[in-house]
């Protein structure tokens, strides 16, 4: 059976150690040579980056977040131990980890390593699909001629120099599709690769419930669960006509991933039609503080990722989730694009205001979208806020500053709610 060293590469028949360093990072698969699609996803992201820069914080339980009106970006593996989960308010968290050490977040340097892990994949192939600053598919079809070595090699030395190089670890996900390699990716972390092959797809499914499918959420999930249908081996017994009379276009994709297919092409550059950012929460909130607090942070996410794009969005977007799961969302068009966190928080502060919808919350989310070039972005002058060239101002010094010193250069008081 092909097998392979992760720490020195070599490449050999099974064994449980490698023959040349004795390591016992020995990865083995039926199908370890002939597989290409990968997801990469990296280990904790934020809170690697601040142990890497901070060795004191190395053997800690690390939270980075908000302050304690605030809620979890993302914590290492000895916080989540301890029951710690992204998107949970932050006094919850140090009350299950009361010995965490908070750090606020550092989204420049989050995005100069993200940039470095992109620099290492586009040496192995130019077919790299990101999904996030931490997370990307890649396709290695074809390339072994090119590297000398299969692509299963390929992903190793990433996630080596990764490491090595930049300080920060990844687990990979191997298999014959997108699906597929992005439930392989999150089988083994921290640091792992792991390998789903054609042969076993259907077995390896078969047991797994239907939450593991990718856009399976809870109310998802609990329609499924009232047609009697928890696992993958429920979905099988379903006829695809049945699954799609049953939950519409959903149905129809479910039928196919149940099985292991899924034709998506990992896509270089796909043209960008919106960008959006939400947050779930831990528990339910009706607290009008921390949703205005979420509705910046989520304004400035949104406005951070379309300046690094150099986009602008005219339409904004306000999604709520209730308690109820109640989904509602509205839309507002503004004169002309912006890219401006002021903008895009006040239009969807004032959906929030307008839509009277009653809490308590368990999603919020902000977006943009008809983009446009930014040579298209606040061009206009709105006569009615005079103040509104002002705060466009300041914000770019803002950018300048954060730029040069640093993401926490600068805080927006309303930010630490």
């Amino acid at each position: 059976m092909p097998a392979l060293c992760r720490e020195c590469l070599t490449q050999f028949d099974a064994g449980t150690r490698c023959p040349k360093c004795r390591s016992p990072r020995v990865m083995s698969h039926p199908e370890l040579w002939d597989l290409s699609i990968a997801h990469m996803d990296c280990d904790a992201f934020y809170a690697s980056v601040e142990k890497r820069d901070n060795p004191d914080l190395r053997d800690k339980a690390v939270i980075v977040g908000g302050g304690t009106r605030g809620v979890v970006s993302t914590c290492c593996y000895l916080a989540r131990i301890h029951g710690v989960r992204s998107a949970m308010p932050m006094f919850q968290a140090l009350r299950l980890c009361p010995q965490a050490v908070v750090v606020k977040p550092r989204m420049s340097v989050y995005v100069e390593v993200s940039r470095a892990i992109r620099a290492l994949m586009e040496v192995l192939t130019p077919a790299i699909e990101p999904l996030s600053l931490d997370e990307a598919f890649l396709d290695l079809t074809g390339t072994a001629r090119l590297h000398g070595a299969p692509p299963a090699v390929m992903l190793a030395r990433l996630v080596r120099d990764m490491e090595t190089d930049l300080g920060v670890s990844g687990s990979v996900g191997l298999s014959h599709n997108k699906f597929l390699a992005k439930i392989a990716s999150d089988l083994d972390k921290p640091r792992g690769f792991s390998v789903i092959g054609r042969a076993e797809t259907e077995a390896f499914l078969r047991p797994k419930p239907v939450r593991i499918i990718w856009g399976v959420g809870t109310a998802a999930q609990a329609s499924l669960e009232a047609a009697g249908i928890r696992t993958i081996a429920d979905l099988l017994r379903w006829d695809r006509v049945d699954l799609t009379a049953r939950f519409g276009s959903m149905g129809d994709r479910l039928w196919h991933l149940a099985r292991g297919l899924d034709t998506r092409r990992v896509m270089r550059d796909e043209k960008l039609k919106s960008i959006s950012k939400e947050t779930t929460f831990f528990e339910d909130t009706s607290d009008a503080e921390l949703l205005d607090g979420h509705l910046w942070r989520l304004a400035e996410q949104v406005a951070d990722r379309a300046k690094a794009k150099g986009l602008a969005g005219r339409t904004v977007t306000l999604k709520l989730k209730r308690s109820d799961f109640q989904l509602i969302s509205r839309r507002h068009s503004l004169t002309d694009p912006t890219q401006l966190t002021d903008r895009i928080y006040r239009a969807a502060k004032a959906m929030f205001d307008q839509a009277k919808v009653k809490a308590p919350f368990r999603l919020i989310g902000v977006g943009i979208s008809d983009l446009a070039g930014e040579d298209q972005a606040d061009l206009d002058r709105d006569l009615l806020d005079p103040q509104a060239g002002q705060r466009a101002a300041a914000e770019r010094a803002t950018d300048a500053i954060r730029a040069r010193f640093g993401k926490d250069a600068i805080l927006k008081g309303r930010a630490l709610r």
